[in-house]
């Protein structure tokens, strides 16, 4: 397989040198070229042909936004990493970022203790999710999709979890009483597909979990509220559940749903990470199995990993219906996947496709159940 080509654009010369070196050291991976700002990355494209983008947020003559709005009127499919600071400022760009077509983002650095802390939590970061992207999208600026993503590449999650077998089915009677949605890579825009292409605020409460660090997910909240039919809040510890609104798992907690009477009320907590994530899915997904049993109505959307399956699987045992995105909706086709090779989807669908049948579903359940 040739090389992912990547083209850098930073205006900090730290920076630029820092992703050179930990792009130069994977063997998947080459730098096409770099650039000091958004002018000068536009003019480049044609001449190194990268397969895919590192893009700084906040640069001078041309920023991130700017850039990545420009670029997308000519290569509307060549996969963009917003580089992002990890503050309020930096996060509200980013959402933005990815509002505007970018396809994911990464945070630099802070408060490390040395250059070497700096490259290792960039590696780690930056390395997966080229990959990870590239698993099935383009090999040169606008082309079509041409890395099909097999069982076990970058960001499928499927060698951590084959001994999962699906359960025995247990017949989803309804009626549902709640919805929950797990995501990553690509989840924010498929969020806000999702939200924006609801018919109707739903008679249930809605649980998401979309990996995120701290301060994204209260700006990615604010936009999903504002995008749909749907008031998405940012869960906080005792926050009571109503029906017809969303609650998505603040960066760096895990949230869980506890019945307190005859109320369901979020609490958060920080214990370890599951499957390398804080928030989880899993967890989530697990706490929701024992607060609402099978009345539950679930999708995986795209993302790297595998977090989800499992409590999807528990989900599933008690009774709850399953959803994944497709593979040619998904931009890592990982955690929906991972969920369709456990035997554990009860429909693989298009993006475009789960919103409606979200609010179908939950409708004629409790019609039913009249």
């Amino acid at each position: 397989m040739p090389k992912i080509r990547v083209l850098i654009v930073d205006d900090a010369v730290v920076l630029r040198r820092m992703l050179t070196q930990v792009i130069e050291q994977d063997e998947e991976l080459e730098v096409a070229g770099v650039a000091a700002n958004g002018k000068i990355a536009l003019q480049k494209i044609p001449q190194c042909n990268p397969d895919i983008i590192t893009l700084d947020v906040e640069m001078p003559e041309m920023d991130g936004i700017a850039t990545l709005r420009e670029l997308r009127k000519t290569y509307p499919r060549l996969p963009v990493v917003m580089c992002s600071t990890l503050t309020a400022r930096g996060a509200a760009t980013t959402i933005e970022a990815l509002s505007a077509g970018a396809t994911d983002y990464v945070t630099k650095p802070a408060n490390v203790g040395s250059v070497l802390e700096g490259l290792e939590l960039m590696r780690d970061q930056l390395v997966p999710k080229i990959k990870a992207i590239m698993g099935k999208s383009a090999q040169g600026p606008g082309a079509a999709p041409a890395r099909p993503r097999t069982p076990g590449a970058a960001g499928s999650g499927i060698g951590a979890l084959k001994a999962i077998k699906a359960p025995p089915r247990v017949p989803f009677v309804g009626p549902v009483d709640a919805i929950a949605i797990g995501c990553s890579t690509g989840g924010p825009n498929a969020l806000n597909d999702l939200f924006t292409a609801l018919p109707a605020a739903p008679p249930v409460p809605m649980f998401v979990t979309q990996h995120m660090p701290p301060l994204f997910t209260s700006f990615l909240a604010e936009r999903l509220s504002r995008c749909g039919p749907v008031r998405v809040h940012e869960g906080k510890e005792g926050m009571t559940v109503l029906p017809g609104n969303a609650y998505l798992a603040p960066g760096g907690y895990h949230m869980i749903a506890k019945r307190e009477g005859t109320t369901v009320k979020l609490h958060l907590n920080e214990e370890p990470p599951e499957n390398s994530c804080r928030p989880a899915v899993d967890v989530m997904f697990r706490s929701l199995a024992n607060v609402y049993g099978g009345h539950v109505l679930s999708a995986i959307l795209t993302g790297m990993g595998a977090d989800g399956t499992r409590g999807a699987a528990l989900l599933r045992e008690k009774g709850a219906f399953v959803m994944a995105q497709d593979q040619a909706t998904s931009v890592v086709w990982g955690m929906p996947g991972t969920l369709v090779e456990a035997g554990l989807a009860d429909a693989v669908l298009p993006l475009s496709q789960i919103p409606v049948e979200l609010h179908r579903r939950t409708l004629d359940s409790r019609r039913r159940a009249a």
